[in-house]
């Protein structure tokens, strides 16, 4: 087999290049869709029957974690609630539902491989890239719900991928931008993060995701991607997981910034994975690179070919499990049975101050202010909370620290008036609902927050991973998707 057989990049554009179609004629293992390959669901389906007709057996991946991180519900935000959400409602048989809906709607687009669910145990609130993407900072509640997220979505057909293995929660770094360092022992190790990975093998997960983070409790020497004694001793041998290992992609910092990326996809095949993710806007020539480098690794002795033949193999066993399944979604699309908006407010945490004002003020009218921040870089530019729910802002901080009045008047500091709409909002006695994400994590938002309420009621919502104790926060609904604007327009708004 050649080396493209384990290689999965990404393109840019919505229909297929030429020069991916040539490649997934010679044997090209998979391509990764991201949501600039989304444009409309028919689109969508016409580039996965391209796809097909190139390979009938290529894995087509997709980032949908059925919250947060969505590709097919990028432009509109998604409405299902999220893992956190889901975590904190603790009902095993919805998680499994959501699940069954996301593999249903990926099956009917073509899409045979959800790199989801994720796996990590958000032990640490100051995680710059998990955060809501978890179900929870409890490792046997988030083990419990990811085994249920991956019995519903193998259901369909829709292979699973649990991720970021040997886990990601307990990090103040993004492996997109830096290689995190995990510092916690073995024993603490193997007592939290691996269990939920643990319990996804258990429940039939068919493909893991490795992690760009050193971990030396367990390789004091590599990353974890890069590690046999994680990839071949703990993952294969002690979790007897015998499925396809899958990389996080190659072009993110945590792993190409010293090796590159060819260097970094023979270091990887090396320790034990099988399917290479090489990233987002890939082009023939970075794949012809990285072959190059595979094949030459094996004339020199680094890979075997034994090595690649065995990942290959278990790429393509994958790649005839999944072949595009003819089965149309479940139901309406985007609803999840037995899911209501109600349902969704019941995760969140209300403070009592919160309530007691929302008690007082029925009638009284609303502001609605946006405290952005820069986007995570899984979940990427999309509209989240109650502005995916039709919600226009009479105010926004922008992702640099700066306040501006919509539409587009600055002011240089959170002391300063915002504008004039603003300023009739607080005249007319408005309550001031200020919603941002990760708001402990971005001091630029809890001085807005601070100069809002110093003119008037303020109700502050973070619909990210909110503070220990949730130091600053009214309302925190642990997660951004479209349904969850949804449920915090209803608590707030009431029968306005």
């Amino acid at each position: 087999m050649t080396a493209l057989a384990v290689l999965m990049p990404g393109f840019t554009g919505t229909t297929l290049p030429a020069w991916l179609e040539a490649r997934l004629r010679d044997g090209l293992g998979g391509v990764c869709l991201f949501a600039e390959n989304v444009e409309s669901p028919e689109q969508l389906i016409a580039l996965t029957d391209a796809i097909y007709a190139a390979n009938p057996r290529a894995i087509i991946s997709m980032d949908e974690e059925g919250g947060d991180v969505s590709r097919l519900y990028q432009a509109q935000g998604s409405p299902f609630p999220g893992n956190a959400i889901l975590g904190r409602l603790d009902d095993a048989a919805l998680t499994e539902r959501v699940g069954a809906q996301v593999g249903a709607e990926l099956a009917a687009m073509g899409v045979g491989l959800a790199l989801a669910p994720d796996a990590d145990v958000n032990c640490n609130p100051h995680n710059p890239v998990i955060g809501v993407r978890s179900f929870g900072a409890d490792a046997h509640a988030v083990a419990r719900h990811v085994a249920a997220w991956t019995r519903g979505i193998e259901a369909t057909g829709v292979a699973s991928c649990a991720k970021h293995f040997p886990g990601h929660g307990d990090t103040a770094q993004d492996s997109h931008l830096a290689l995190p360092v995990i510092d916690a022992d073995a024993a603490t190790i193997r007592a939290r993060e691996l269990v939920p990975f643990r319990a996804a093998i258990e429940a039939g997960a068919r493909t893991v995701m490795t992690s760009h983070l050193m971990v030396p409790a367990l390789d004091p020497e590599r990353p974890a991607t890069f590690s046999s004694i994680i990839l071949r001793d703990l993952l294969r041998g002690e979790l007897g997981f015998d499925g396809v290992v899958v990389t996080d992609a190659l072009d993110m910092a945590g792993a190409s910034a010293e090796l590159g990326i060819p260097g970094a996809a023979v270091a990887s095949l090396a320790a034990g994975s099988d399917l290479l993710c090489i990233g987002t806007r890939n082009t023939d020539e970075q794949i012809a690179q990285i072959a190059a480098a595979i094949d030459a690794a094996v004339l020199a002795g680094t890979l075997t070919s034994a090595m690649v033949n065995e990942a290959a193999a278990r790429v393509l066993a994958l790649g005839e499990q999944i072949a595009r399944p003819a089965r149309p979604a479940s139901g309406e699309t985007g609803a999840v049975p037995g899911l209501t908006v109600a349902d969704v407010a019941r995760a969140f945490h209300v403070s009592d101050a919160a309530k007691a004002l929302l008690a007082a003020s029925p009638g009284r009218p609303l502001a609605w202010v946006a405290l952005e921040s820069a986007p995570n870089i899984a979940v990427g530019q999309t509209p989240w909370g109650p502005w995916a729910d039709g919600v226009v802002p009479v105010a926004s901080t922008s992702p640099t620290g700066r306040m501006s009045a919509l539409p587009g008047t600055e002011a240089p500091d959170p002391s300063a008036v915002w504008g004039a709409a603003l300023n009739a909002e607080f005249e007319r006695g408005s309550l001031i609902i200020a919603v941002g994400k990760d708001l402990h994590r971005h001091p630029f938002n809890a001085d807005a927050i601070a100069s809002l309420r110093e003119r008037g009621d303020v109700l502050a919502v973070d619909m990210g991973w909110p503070a220990p104790d949730f130091a600053g926060v009214d309302i925190a609904t642990f997660g951004a998707s479209r349904i969850a604007g949804r449920a915090l327009r209803k608590l707030v708004e009431g029968d306005r």
